[in-house]
């Protein structure tokens, strides 16, 4: 009988009849009912704090700040807190926060005595004193409500105690601005003076360069036109030679053109006689009963005859479409020089007086030079002297402190609150409830693991007592829970994950590992069931609870007695715990082989236990038969 066989028999006792199955199906879902309701019930207390009530009252009064300007501390510490929406604020009046903390009304109170705007505002009057605020709190209500309240009301302290050391401060550097502006004054005026001397002096500069370089140019503009003008004197005879000599060219290329057009319209209606002097030719033959043979053979001889006379018309028709194209041609350069005839003397005129206008832009051009060269070096002593004022000026308005109102903001918030905590997670559960789930979730799987062997049995008394070899009759009796512990993980996961909505960061991983951890403590409690018997029942719970309390599922187990330390390092529970987190929250690292290390140990170490329970079972005894106690 192998060990396959000894697990099908038991799993086949276990589903005989209606009430076992149901019994199966109970012990496959208690790790889903323990875990998966916890789970979703603490899934995210911390976005929920808004249906938790709480009481806030204010008797501040007010005061005048250092300005002279009245403010209610209270009153805006009050509105802030009761809009955030943290919490299920309840503004009310002092008695009422007192009697309703007192009753579980509400599960805290804050408190704004009166002068607490003046205290706070003191500091500003070189009068400091210190405010309060009143935090009420009831641990019979509940414990953790007032440990909220208390972080509560520190935050609260804190915000307040920045924002007025932060108004201080401000004014404090706001002291020093003003008698930095006093001064600037004078300084910004030198400032300005100097940028206007060094952009007069750039200017004036600019200005020589460009009465210079148009010195130079008018004078080259003069000589230029004067030279157009002695070339352009002529100007109006030619053109007007030219178009008198384009416009006869223009008559004879049309007394040539309308000859051509003649030929070609001659040797067109040659073409036409030739081709009826065919076709009579041809009709004659024929007539005259010439053959037809014949008949084509004149026909053809005359065409040969005719093809010179082709020839010759194609090309007298291409010379007159060219010489008609030359004719137009001619009458267009003859108009147009016509028109440049016409327009020459006003060219000429014009650039006669461009000429005399150029010459005397470059007189005036001149004296212009000589001027800006004596103007230049007056604005060059402006300059430097208006650069050593300003920076005489700024070099002492250096030594006064004047932050803009940024760096003064943020000094005087750095002032207020010098230390800050940047945070860097390298994994996130994100939620209460996810960040619990590798505890619960461990202990869900021996919670399913003891309920197991209270319908299963260890051992198999029909293998047993069949002679069947200790080892298969210990993994016989091991794998019918294996098999179930592995259908509980497997339901709890799909809860965990789909109905409760907790995310996992490698579900197959957390899965295969889940099984894992399923399968070890499985053999664990079979081994002590097997080797024990009904005490093995009551050593289970005694694991779990020593388990509870050293596994450190929820704080630390850095964080527990040291007597339990040794505890946390022996048993299983601690390295499933480290591994679902690893798991959930990040990934693989060097610390989960150490985890599967240890729990394959364990599980090695539960089917060896059991074996030798098996071997001992070989031999029956009167209390085997017959036990003294029996679950």
């Amino acid at each position: 009988m192998n060990a396959f066989r000894i697990a099908r028999n038991e799993l086949r006792r276990l589903s005989t009849g209606t009430m076992p199955k149901l019994a199966l199906v109970a012990l496959v879902l208690v790790p889903l009912l323990y875990a998966s309701f916890y789970l979703y019930a603490n899934y995210d207390p911390y976005g929920r704090l808004d249906k938790l009530p709480a009481a806030v009252f204010t008797s501040d009064s007010g005061a005048k700040d250092a300005s002279g300007q009245q403010r209610n501390v209270g009153r805006e510490v009050t509105d802030e807190l009761v809009k955030s929406g943290t919490f299920q604020w309840h503004e009310v009046s002092e008695q009422e926060a007192r009697d309703g903390v007192r009753d579980d009304k509400y599960s805290f109170a804050i408190g704004i005595p009166s002068g607490f705007s003046a205290a706070l505002l003191s500091v500003g009057n070189f009068q400091p004193q210190q405010a309060t605020i009143t935090l009420t709190t009831n641990d019979a209500n509940n414990y953790l409500s007032g440990t909220i309240a208390k972080q509560v009301a520190e935050q609260v302290r804190k915000t307040i105690a920045e924002k007025v050391g932060s108004e201080a401060a401000d004014r404090f550097l706001v002291g020093f601005s003003t008698i930095y502006a006093k001064i600037q004054e004078a300084s910004t005026g030198a400032a300005q003076l100097a940028d206007g001397a060094t952009q007069l002096k750039s200017g004036q500069q600019k200005l020589a360069d460009g009465a210079a370089q148009l010195a130079d140019g008018s004078s080259k503009l003069a000589t230029g036109l004067g030279t157009i003008k002695s070339g352009t004197a002529s100007l109006p005879s030619k053109t007007q030679q030219l178009a008198d000599g384009a416009s006869q060219v223009a008559t004879g290329d049309q007394k040539v053109a309308d000859a051509a057009s003649i030929a070609a319209t001659a040797s067109s209606d040659i073409q036409g006689k030739l081709d009826s002097y065919r076709s009579q030719l041809q009709t004659d033959l024929r007539d005259a009963g010439v053959p037809e043979a014949q008949v084509q053979a004149i026909l053809a001889k005359a065409d040969q005859l005719r093809s010179p006379v082709d020839q010759a018309n194609g090309k007298i028709q291409q010379a007159n479409g060219d010489l008609a194209k030359l004719a137009d041609g001619a009458r267009r350069v003859s108009d147009g020089a016509a028109q440049l005839a016409a327009a020459s003397p006003q060219l000429a005129s014009g650039v006669a007086e461009a000429s005399d206008g150029a010459n005397k832009l470059k007189d005036g051009a001149s004296q212009l030079n000589d001027g800006e060269k004596t103007a230049v070096n007056g604005t060059n002593q402006l300059a430097d002297g208006a650069v050593k004022l300003r920076d005489g000026l700024a070099a002492g308005l250096q030594q006064i402190p004047n932050p803009d109102d940024p760096t003064r903001n943020a000094t005087a918030n750095t002032i207020a609150d010098p230390v800050a905590v940047n945070a860097n997670g390298e994994a996130s559960a994100g939620t209460y409830g996810a960040g619990l789930a590798p505890f619960f979730i461990s202990l869900a799987t021996w919670i399913g693991a003891f309920v197991l062997f209270l319908i299963l049995r260890p051992l198999s008394t029909r293998a047993l007592t069949a002679g069947a070899a200790p080892f298969r009759v210990a993994v016989g009796g091991w794998l019918s829970s294996a098999l179930l512990g592995i259908a509980q993980v497997v339901v709890l996961f799909g809860a965990v994950t789909w109905l409760v909505g907790i995310h996992i960061a490698h579900p197959l991983g957390a899965i295969g590992f889940a099984v894992l951890v399923s399968l070890t403590f499985t053999s664990v409690v079979h081994a002590l069931n097997a080797f024990f018997g009904a005490v093995g029942k009551f050593l289970g719970l005694v694991l779990l609870v020593l388990q509870l309390v050293s596994a450190g599922g929820t704080f630390p187990w850095q964080t527990i007695p040291d007597a339990l330390y040794p505890l946390h390092v022996a048993l299983p529970m601690g390295y499933a715990i480290d591994g679902f987190r690893h798991l959930f929250y990040s990934g693989a690292t060097v610390n989960l082989l150490g985890d599967i290390g240890v729990l394959l140990a364990y599980l090695v170490g539960g089917i060896l236990v059991s074996t030798l329970a098996a071997r001992k079972r070989r031999v029956w005894t009167v209390s085997a038969l017959k036990p003294e106690l029996s679950l």
